[in-house]
Parts: C-alpha cells; structure tokens; sequence
C-alpha cells in the first residue's frame, strides 16, 4: 500500500458500540432520577462504559506505540481534532455562563430582584473556592513543567512533576466534595442553585475525567510510551487540564466572587 499523509482508522467495533452504550447510560439516568427505580442498571450501564471506553483507548495507544501508525501527518489531524473538542467543551461552558449572566444582571420580580435569590446563602470565596483556584492554577504550573522536562529528556522529573499534578486534581475533586456537603441550597434551589451546580458540578467532572487522563499518561510515561519528540497524549492532556484551570477562573471571578 502507498504511504499517504492522512489517517485510515481501522475497523473497530467500539465506535458504534460506545454510542450506544452513551445512549442507554444517559437514558437509565434520566430514569433513575424521574422514577424510583433501583441504580443497579445505572452501575451496569457505566461499568459497560468505562469498558468499551477503555477498550477503544487501548487500541489507539497500541497503535500510536507499537505499530507506528501515527504518523507527522496523522499527528497533525489529530492536534486539529483536540482543538476542536476543545473548541466544543468552551461553548458548552459559555451556555451555563449565559444563563447565569441572564438571571443575575437583571433579576427579575419571581427571585426577588435580588441576586443571589432570596434565601440563598451563597459560599463565602475566600474559603474553599480560593483554595481550589490555587491548587488548580499550581497543577497548571506542575504540568507545564513536567512537559518541559518530558521534552527535554529529563523522564524522572517528568513523572514526579506529573504525579503531583494528579494529585492536585484529586485534591480539588476532595475539596469541591466537601463543599457540595456543606451548601445551604441545592440544584432546586431557584435559577441561582440551578446555574451554579451545573456550571461547576460539569467542571467537577471535566476534573476528575482530565485526573483520568493524566493518568493514563503517568502509566504510559512508566513504561516508555512517550519520547521527547513524540508524545501527542501527553499534549492533548495538558491542552485538555489547562483548559480546565482558565474554565475554573471563569467560575470563581464570576460566579465565586462576584455573583456572591
């Protein structure tokens, strides 16, 4: 076969079968929150998930590492393809800012005029939203240098740099947890209660699925995944957590601080 300077994926079942599966486990959700129905098929559907999920990875990295199959060419659709995901996930952020901006510039007779709603203690962000903002701006600045040592060939500060950031993430996770706990309101609780669980509460999940990604990245670094000249996953998952931290300042200015 000629060489030829783009991607040809290779047959796999896990496409269709992880668009399926994306389907039942949203679907048994909605269920399980609107009828009193037991979560056992909610576990099965995302054990399943996490599988086919899996599955599908391990695949690409098998052949982005053994069968040389990600090429200059290859790489290059793949920066594009990253960036336009990216791309995606900001206008799927800027949705919940819209609706928070809409409620709180010009609140109207049925919340009290006021914002935060009437009988909305809101959090105070000098407490734990400013230490998530820190531990998440100090992640960035561990992961920038792990990159820098990754592309310099310093593979052990590398992972150590790398491994702190991961816990970082897993810090935040913690943190935001113990907030949720304590809140005064909940999602029912008015527009305010709405707009700020589903703003950071698909932040708090962007976390923990980046934490994953980075992850799978120390685990590959491990075991001589990557080089100096090429590790793609390596770029895609620092793009994504960074994308993560500039989401969270956008949370904490707004709605943090100055929709408090």
């Amino acid at each position: 076969m000629p060489k030829i300077p783009f991607h040809l994926v290779t047959r796999s079942p896990w496409p269709i079968l992880a668009s399926f599966q994306v389907f039942n486990t949203a679907f048994t959700t909605a269920k399980m929150f609107n009828e009193k129905v037991s979560s056992n098929m909610f576990i099965l559907n995302l054990i399943l998930m996490i599988f086919i999920s899996w599955s599908w990875w391990r695949d690409i990295i098998r052949e982005s590492t053994y069968e040389g199959k990600h090429t200059k060419e290859v790489i290059t659709g793949l920066k594009m393809g990253v960036m336009l995901f990216i791309t995606s996930e900001v206008f799927f952020f800027i949705s919940f800012f819209w609706a928070f901006f809409h409620s709180s510039l010009s609140p109207d007779i049925f919340i009290g005029q006021m914002w935060p709603c009437k009988g909305i203690k809101s959090f105070n962000p000098m407490s734990i939203p400013l230490m998530n903002t820190i531990i998440l701006l100090s992640s960035g600045v561990t992961l920038t240098g792990a990159h820098h040592f990754l592309m310099t060939g310093k593979k052990n500060s590398c992972d150590s740099l790398l491994l702190i950031t991961i816990t970082l993430g897993i810090y935040f996770s913690i943190l935001q947890y113990i907030e949720y706990q304590e809140a005064s309101f909940s999602i029912a609780d008015s527009i305010y209660g709405s707009t700020f669980f589903m703003a950071t509460g698909f932040h708090g999940i962007h976390v923990l699925i980046g934490t994953i990604f980075l992850l799978v990245c120390f685990l590959r670094s491990k075991t001589d995944h990557f080089s100096s000249y090429h590790h793609f996953g390596f770029e895609a998952a620092a793009w994504y957590w960074h994308f993560v931290d500039v989401v969270w300042l956008f949370l904490y200015i707004f709605i943090y601080w100055l929709g408090k």
